[in-house]
């Protein structure tokens, strides 16, 4: 199982930026049976652990000071312009009770609609929930794509292979991938006059994530002072 490395954390609010400046990532342990604990790990450590567990792996949480717990990576908060992480939730779980989470989909191979006859791919789920046992979850879901083999074919969630003692919690007959055919002219020129014509977000998801977390931080803050 992979590991790292956490400190208690009594920095807290805005007042993380300067964790941030020396490399570290301000998180948060929590969980059922468990206080929201602040804690805090090597910003390189995290990046390197989350590369090769997602967010459906189980990780060895090693505490200063206090024990190791079992947990997920549960979310990351990014900066808007960097994309790196600005703060993580880590969820200790009990490794004898099964939960549901949503694991992502790998769509590997090449369908031979798309490379011989010019059909367009149309990814429909991009991650897939289940229910298992935390040991039992797996990392990322394959989807081949090979299977494809005509325009107007279709991958269904019952043509996907789970591994053991994983359940579905969406219905099998769900679409998961298909084919379309090709666009004639007349039809990429609508699509793209309309993209033109679309109005820029003013914000984005990663930035309304990043302000919500920062909120939360301050929220922190404030009760750590009433303390």
């Amino acid at each position: 199982m992979i590991e790292i490395q956490a400190k208690k954390r009594t920095i807290l609010g805005k007042q993380t930026t300067m964790l941030r400046k020396d490399g570290v990532l301000p998180a948060v342990l929590y969980g059922e049976g468990l206080s929201t604990m602040p804690i805090s790990v090597s910003s390189r450590d995290f990046e390197k652990v989350f590369r090769e567990s997602g967010e459906t792996s189980v990780l060895t949480l090693t505490i200063e000071g206090d024990r190791s717990y079992n947990v997920f990576i549960h979310d990351i908060a990014t900066d808007p312009m960097t994309l790196s992480p600005i703060h993580a939730d880590f969820y200790a779980v009990r490794m004898d009770k099964p939960i549901e989470a949503k694991v992502p989909l790998s769509f590997i191979g090449t369908s031979g609609a798309v490379a011989s006859e010019g059909g367009i791919l149309v990814k429909v789920l991009h991650e897939l929930e289940v229910k298992a046992l935390p040991g039992d979850m797996p990392h990322e879901i394959q989807v081949n794509l090979e299977a494809m083999k005509v325009i107007g074919d279709k991958i269904y969630v019952r043509d996907l292979t789970l591994p053991e003692r994983v359940a579905l919690r969406v219905s099998a007959d769900e679409v998961v991938a298909l084919v379309e055919p090709p666009r004639s002219d007349a039809e990429l020129e609508a699509i793209t006059k309309v993209e033109e014509a679309a109005p820029a977000e003013v914000k984005t998801e990663r930035e309304l994530k990043a302000e919500t977390k920062a909120e939360t931080e301050e929220s922190e803050s404030a009760e750590e002072t009433k303390k």
